[in-house]
């Protein structure tokens, strides 16, 4: 793969995490359009936080880290929109972006090195423990993602997910590069709870 691509953008009130679902409410053209395009070419879309703006109509400013985004399923709403299920993929920083005469949001961006991937650490063991336990509760969710719960980078990511946390700290556990540092700074905070 290219250290870079250009890649349409979501820009949504979310974090995605790599190996993480997502499913989305498709409405607006421009998506709408987007998703036909993954869709038939097999391609994917970035997801990116809004840091101003709202999801629906013009974003002001999105995260510079986002995390691409697979459709593995698509299927009609009971209100007869659009929905598709997503997970996430690699992760990539934003160099360029632009919009195109639709709205659409594109960019360049820059794929980030894949983490790597490191046995769950003894004092960590716990945590992949209660995601082995928490997991199947969440529904049907996370019953299609495929299941690393020995895996540091896995684990960390899926508990950054489903923890009550802010977007803002959501995004910095993104941001990380190293597995065993994004497992230290959710550890207190699981024991806090």
């Amino acid at each position: 793969m290219s250290s870079t691509a250009a890649l349409a953008l979501f820009p949504l009130n979310t974090v995605l995490f790599p190996g993480g679902p997502l499913s989305l409410r498709i409405f607006e053209p421009r998506y709408i359009d987007m998703v036909g395009r993954c869709t038939r070419e097999g391609g994917a879309f970035g997801v990116v936080l809004i840091r101003v703006g709202a999801e629906v109509g013009a974003v002001a400013e999105t995260a510079e880290i986002g995390a691409r985004a697979r459709i593995v399923d698509f299927y009609t709403l009971p209100d007869g929109l659009l929905g598709i299920t997503c997970i996430g993929e690699r992760k990539f920083r934003v160099t360029k972006c632009w919009q195109q005469s639709d709205g659409l949001h594109l960019a360049q961006v820059e794929w980030l090195p894949l983490e790597a991937a490191l046995e769950l650490p003894e004092q960590y063991r716990y945590l992949g423990e209660l995601l082995e336990k928490v997991l199947p509760e969440l529904g049907d969710v996370y019953a299609e993602v495929a299941k690393y719960y020995g895996d540091a980078s896995w684990v960390g990511c899926r508990l950054a997910e489903i923890l009550p946390l802010s977007l803002t700290e959501k995004l910095d556990l993104l941001e990380l590069d190293d597995p065993i540092a994004r497992l230290a700074k959710l550890g207190p905070v699981i024991l806090r709870g």
